[in-house]
């Protein structure tokens, strides 16, 4: 019997009843073929979540009017009945494991990107959905009018589809949000200025989708319930906005956020599980409807509280159910120690879809579709597998061999396991990277056919005695430190204030009880790091100044952790020092060269944070000695070219490619 009885309890909301309390919301995808139509990859994504327990899936938002109307790269369409089959075979194929499936209709308006679409987007007014967004231009009361009409017609397509409810689409920055808030609508007509008249747009859509669906289909609207904006709708102003709009909306989807608070809309990692759930308790409380909350929940017990308080109805699980969408399936049977948390990098998910035009991946999870097909082959010889490197790489390709049935043997330098990773989640703001070491571990440990040795730097010979088939080099990286004057004798050194991510990583306690009140610090390099390095101390009141070489910051961040970065150093008002490089190092200042001009930075504590360079000393040897063997030597990860966790999460996860080229699958 699972502990979680409210998670686990069913919730009927007119003539669909959920069989738990979890449910996976809209979310993007760019898996949709380009002219909106659903594929099987496509459908196999929704499926793995389906098998997975999930109660209720909303499938991502879909266009009601194309290509005006629509929102990303590649998207789902439903403006007209052509698309209908492929989406009934979606839902007939998701309704075999006992879910419900929901579909979000949107319209995007300001939020389409006139590269993708080929016009001038729509709003209400002619004001960007974001900052550096195109311009809109208004609509007309007729083409209102005519988008009312589309959104029932969708609707209508919705049911016949085989959904069991259909939700519209609110909130985060699209057009019915674009005439509710404020910060977009400053129209003088009927659909502009009051609560009343900028709900009306929303009203009208809501009694539109009922006309053609019924009394007893549910329909669901999500809200950005506090845009978390100077000037935007906050709290208090949605749920006036909400009076207008009750009738006939069956649950609430309650979330967060616009373009601009993108960070509060998909979640920065820093944020505690289910933070926003007193936005949804609110709605509920006023109501009395169902609502959903959503927001960072990762821990089933958080779930449970959220649910027992009276908070929310229904948990919403998004980027939780892409890297694990066997949650609810492990929550259920008691594996919560193996369950694939989630990290909130936002990398693969939000960093691929909107800022790449990419189909969206996953760091933790190196297969989405497809999920665990490869154990459907285990190894049908003994094979020998020996992983050099404990970090998020070698634990994969470990965890890949163990459990397809190789005799695994993992050798690491130091005393504990998790890489680089385990380090950078030291950072207060970065600790959920933890999830993902902590999981593999949690994995690995179950096979029997598993060495771990740690504190062991293996040679040639150690290597050889172990007879092993394969190779696996995922020695990782470390700090770039180029042969700038001062630098090379001063960094990480007893005595100095001047650090490596390393180094500082290693005093992060002692970091944390300094007062760092207008004490000075200066970072040099404006990418992923750095800017991790800027937040820490800049949240602890510190004068923070930073520099970087390229003309801007954060240029390899994904959108999310970009908006939120460029939010701190604008709260805390960082110095920025861009088009700028270092060139020479002291013991308590920089001097760096800005165009033609030389200027010094001076610092309590520097830190030099150049990006990170492979260590692959001991590959060579191992090629060398093993050419005439039959052995196979790979390398993986950061040991190859540093890069993100989820590059080599996903080489490690091609064991299975080696494992196939020797005969053993």
């Amino acid at each position: 019997m699972t502990i979680y009885k409210n998670i686990f309890s069913p919730l009927k909301v007119k003539n669909m009843t959920l069989k738990n309390r979890i449910i996976m919301p809209p979310m993007g995808t760019n898996f949709a073929g380009q002219n909106g139509e659903i594929n099987e990859e496509h459908i196999k994504y929704y499926e793995q979540r389906a098998k997975g327990g999930t109660g209720l899936i909303i499938v991502e938002n879909v266009s009601v009017q194309f290509p005006l109307g629509s929102n990303g790269t590649t998207q789902l369409r439903i403006d007209i009945d052509s698309f209908m089959p492929s989406l009934y075979e979606l839902t007939e194929r998701l309704h075999k494991y006992g879910t419900c499936v929901a579909i979000q209709i949107n319209h995007s308006g300001a939020s389409a990107v006139p590269e993708r679409i080929g016009c001038q987007p729509v709003s209400s007014s002619n004001i960007p959905s974001k900052t550096g967004g195109a311009i809109p231009r208004p609509l007309e009361k007729s083409e209102i009018l005519d988008i009312i009409m589309r959104y029932g017609k969708a609707a209508r397509r919705v049911q016949i589809a085989g959904f069991d409810a259909v939700e519209i689409h609110a909130g985060h920055s699209y057009l019915i949000s674009q005439f509710l808030s404020p910060i977009y609508n400053n129209r003088q007509d009927e659909f502009g200025g009051n609560f009343k008249n900028r709900a009306r747009f929303a009203r009208m859509v809501i009694d539109s989708v009922r006309a053609e669906v019924g009394p007893q289909f549910p329909i669901m609207l999500r809200v950005s319930a506090d845009e978390l904006l100077a000037g935007g709708n906050s709290l208090e102003d949605t749920l006036k906005l909400l009076e207008y709009l009750n009738d006939e909306v069956d649950i609430f989807d309650v979330s967060a956020g616009l373009n601009d608070s993108m960070q509060y809309q998909i979640d920065m990692m820093s944020l505690d599980d289910g933070w926003r759930s007193y936005m949804s308790k609110a709605v509920r409380e006023k109501f009395n409807k169902p609502t959903i909350t959503t927001g960072n929940i990762r821990d089933p017990q958080i779930a449970e509280r959220i649910l027992e308080s009276g908070d929310a109805d229904l948990i919403g699980i998004g980027r939780g159910l892409i890297a694990d969408p066997n949650w609810v399936e492990k929550v259920e049977n008691g594996e919560e120690d193996v369950i694939r948390k989630c990290i909130s990098c936002n990398i693969g998910c939000a960093g691929y879809r909107i800022g790449l035009n990419r189909p969206i991946r996953c760091t933790v999870n190196p297969d989405i579709i497809n999920e665990n097909i490869y154990k459907n082959k285990m190894v049908k010889k003994q094979t020998n597998v020996v992983v050099i490197g404990g970090g998020t790489a070698g634990l994969e390709a470990a965890g890949t061999a163990a459990e397809l049935g190789c005799t695994t043997f993992l050798f690491e330098q130091k005393a504990y396991l998790g890489g680089l990773a385990r380090e950078i989640s030291k950072l207060p703001d970065k600790h959920r990277i933890s999830y993902f070491p902590d999981y593999l571990l949690n994995k690995i440990k179950k096979f029997s056919n598993f060495t771990v040795f740690t504190n062991t730097k293996p040679d040639v010979k150690m290597i050889e005695n172990l007879k092993p088939d394969i190779i696996v080099n995922a020695t990782g990286s470390k700090p770039l430190l180029p042969p700038i004057k001062g630098l090379l004798e001063r960094i990480d050194k007893e005595g100095e204030n001047l650090y490596s991510i390393f180094g500082m990583l290693k005093k992060i306690d002692e970091f944390k009880e300094l007062d760092l009140q207008n004490k000075k610090v200066a970072v040099i390099g404006g990418g992923a790091v750095g800017l991790d390095v800027v937040e820490f101390f800049a949240e602890r009141k510190a004068k923070v100044s930073i520099v970087e070489m390229m003309p801007m910051l954060g240029r390899d961040l994904d959108v999310v952790t970009k908006v939120s970065m460029m939010a701190i150093i604008k709260d805390y008002n960082v110095e920025v020092n861009t088009s700028t490089a270092l060139i020479e190092v002291a013991s308590d200042h920089f001097k760096v060269k800005k165009g033609e001009n030389e200027e010094k930075i001076d610092f309590d504590y520097g830190f030099v944070c150049l990006g990170m360079k492979p260590v692959d000393e001991g590959l060579k040897d191992l090629q060398e000695h093993f050419s005439d063997k039959k052995v196979e030597i790979i390398n993986i990860g950061d040991s190859t070219r540093a890069r993100k966790i989820m590059d080599g999460v996903r080489e490690g996860s091609e064991l299975t490619l080696v494992l196939e080229k020797i005969g053993s699958m």
